[in-house]
């Protein structure tokens, strides 16, 4: 069985209260649960939540939620909990809570190779930066990767440099740089491996939960999507959905 989780943290710090947050009439959770209901290769989808009061709220528009302790760390943790009573999912599919237009051909994408491949543990989604603006963030991790399509490394910092590059717009015309797209697609026990390991120095340095995997040996599987992500993670980044769900909700909900 393939179920996706989507850890949903109402005490997040940099936006309090962010998956009750409205985009159009729609709080982000909705719209992150809706997305993430389109595709055609997950089971079951469910909320793993802090508060109450996402849990009442999924449970209103008709989703499954479940009510997780508020002091587990990461969203990785959270999903291993919930996954640890679930033991016929054999394939769990980390759906950030705050992606709200993830498509869910996106979701398939990163499954597949799992599918495929039995020697495959982890799997996630990269997508080829266009702007300087992206470029720049060091909210936006990037991601480079082998020509077997396998994760050297991720950092906030662009990667790869491009030394002949005399400026950022040449850096994007010279090379091939991605950005990461934080979705995780895990066998079942890779995820309970890498939820009972440390975090580790990379990923402490970089504030990069997935460094932990390379640190330890756990090969991560990049697929490369063609489709656009938009995360929120501040109130400046959710005025940007909500300017973007005006532009395109009819697209968003067909």
């Amino acid at each position: 069985m393939i179920v996706g989780i989507i850890p949903a943290r109402f005490a997040s710090t940099r936006l309090l209260g962010k998956p009750l947050a409205k985009i159009g009439s729609k709080p982000m959770i909705q719209h992150t649960y809706e997305s993430a209901s389109k595709s055609k290769l997950l089971d079951q989808v469910i909320v793993a939540a802090d508060d109450i009061k996402i849990i009442e709220l999924v449970e209103g528009f008709g989703g499954r939620a479940i009510l997780t302790p508020n002091n587990i760390a990461t969203g990785s943790d959270r999903i291993a909990h919930v996954a640890k009573e679930m033991p016929a999912a054999d394939i769990i599919v980390n759906i950030q809570g705050d992606e709200p237009f993830i498509k869910g051909k996106m979701i398939d994408q990163a499954i597949e190779p799992l599918l495929f491949d039995d020697e495959i543990e982890v799997s996630t989604l990269a997508k080829k930066i266009e702007t300087i603006e992206e470029l720049r963030s060091p909210s936006i991790p990037k991601v480079v990767f082998d020509y077997n399509n396998f994760a050297l490394y991720f950092s906030r910092s662009v990667i790869p440099f491009v030394r002949d590059a005399k400026s950022n717009f040449e850096s994007l015309r010279l090379a091939d740089i991605y950005k990461h797209v934080g979705l995780y697609v895990f066998r079942r026990k890779a995820l309970f491996k890498f939820t009972s390991i440390k975090p580790t120095d990379l990923e402490k340095a970089e504030k990069l939960e997935q460094l932990r995997m390379l640190e330890n040996g756990i090969k991560i599987k990049i697929v490369v999507t063609e489709y656009e992500n938009l995360a929120v993670d501040t109130p400046a980044d959710l005025e940007r959905a909500r300017r973007y769900y005006e532009r395109y909700k009819d697209l968003e909900e067909e």
